[in-house]
């Protein structure tokens, strides 16, 4: 079993900053998200797209702020399990908490910090009729492992930042990649959409729009897909049918562990510290209400150092932490490193 200070629900922004503020009051964090790579939905979703909130930054891509949060972390070494959804959260009679994946895995921590974002994301399907019997037997929602399409045929479907990066990527990877989407036009990153037109003069990628599929064919696994387009339909031989149309925000075995639900959020007190209502576990970030929530990212860290605080104050009763800023006392690493600001050098003036 793992063992850990603080579990934390949630690899998106909130959830990885939070891993710091941790870490600044030495305590350790494990980290669990159901997608395959941490960022949330800034890094499923919109990698490429920029931000304009965030202090200090007056645009920065959401995919170059997780790769700035996973820089900023990494001295604290926390621990992930990625690609498994936290099912259960069970109060040990010490106070303790374990929680337990659907593949399993099991967490030991004194606290618990919920920053699952708007829940637990589940891919939007394609409303093909015999979709379901080919998952995972050549229908994909995600691309885990890369390598797995090594050499392969594969089609993907849709019209995001996703549909053109994995499209871009795999042109590499794969033997044929070929990508359909119902419209001409991408919404996506310029750049992308210049790269997947210049893959595919290069003939490494099949567009075909403005299509759909609309039907899968094979023996126990992926033949062939059916693709309508301009009102006919024919059939194109494949190993692998990707659909990417974004994800499906929902509060999933969340909603099912006790806590008070209000409009599908979990209700917390943000007078002092974003608890819930079951003493040591604590949501941030988007998926907590309170009176005047706001779900912004520059709220989440906000809440993520006020929850960190509390869980110090609750591990440490009768030891007072002084405050001290990072300009001041730098920042040590769990590995061993060093962080501090350069010290003020004494010299006479002659």
């Amino acid at each position: 079993m793992i063992q850990t200070d603080i579990i934390i629900i949630g690899a998106g922004p909130t959830g990885l900053f939070a891993v710091f503020e941790a870490g600044l009051l030495k305590l350790r964090c494990h980290i669990i998200d159901a997608l395959p790579q941490p960022g949330g939905q800034l890094a499923e979703l919109y990698p490429k797209k920029p931000i304009f909130d965030i202090p200090g930054y007056p645009s920065v891509g959401a995919g170059e702020l997780i790769d700035n949060l996973m820089e900023q972390i990494k001295q604290f070494e926390p621990g992930f399990t990625l690609s498994e959804q936290a099912t259960t959260i069970d109060k040990q009679e010490d106070g303790t908490f374990i929680v337990t994946t659907n593949k399993g895995t099991q967490v030991h921590g004194k606290a618990v910090a919920i920053a699952g974002g708007l829940g637990s994301f589940e891919p939007r399907k394609p409303l093909i009729e015999n979709l379901a019997d080919y998952e995972e037997k050549g229908v994909e929602y995600f691309v885990k492992n890369p390598e797995q399409f090594r050499d392969k045929k594969i089609v993907i479907a849709g019209g995001g930042d996703s549909a053109l990066d994995w499209s871009i990527f795999l042109a590499e990877v794969a033997s044929e990649v070929t990508l359909i989407h119902r419209r001409n036009e991408f919404r996506g990153a310029l750049d992308s959409v210049d790269k997947v037109i210049e893959l595919k003069q290069q003939g490494k990628i099949n567009l075909v729009t403005p299509a759909e599929v609309v039907g899968i064919k094979g023996d126990g696994k992926v033949e062939a897909i059916v693709v309508e387009k301009e009102g006919e339909t024919f059939d194109l031989a494949t190993d692998y049918f990707i659909p990417l149309f974004g994800l499906s925000p929902k509060l999933g075995p969340i909603a099912e562990w006790g806590l008070e639900i209000e409009k599908n959020a979990i209700k917390v007190d943000n007078s002092l510290d974003y608890q819930t209502n079951i003493e040591g576990i604590y949501a941030i970030g988007d998926v907590n209400t309170y009176p005047g929530k706001l779900k912004l990212i520059l709220c989440g860290f906000h809440e993520a150092t006020l929850m960190c605080q509390s869980v110090y104050n609750k591990l440490n009763p009768g030891k007072k932490f002084v405050l001290k800023y990072t300009t001041v006392s730098g920042v040590d690493g769990f590995d061993g490193t060093r962080k501090e600001a350069e010290k003020a050098v004494v010299k006479a003036i002659d």
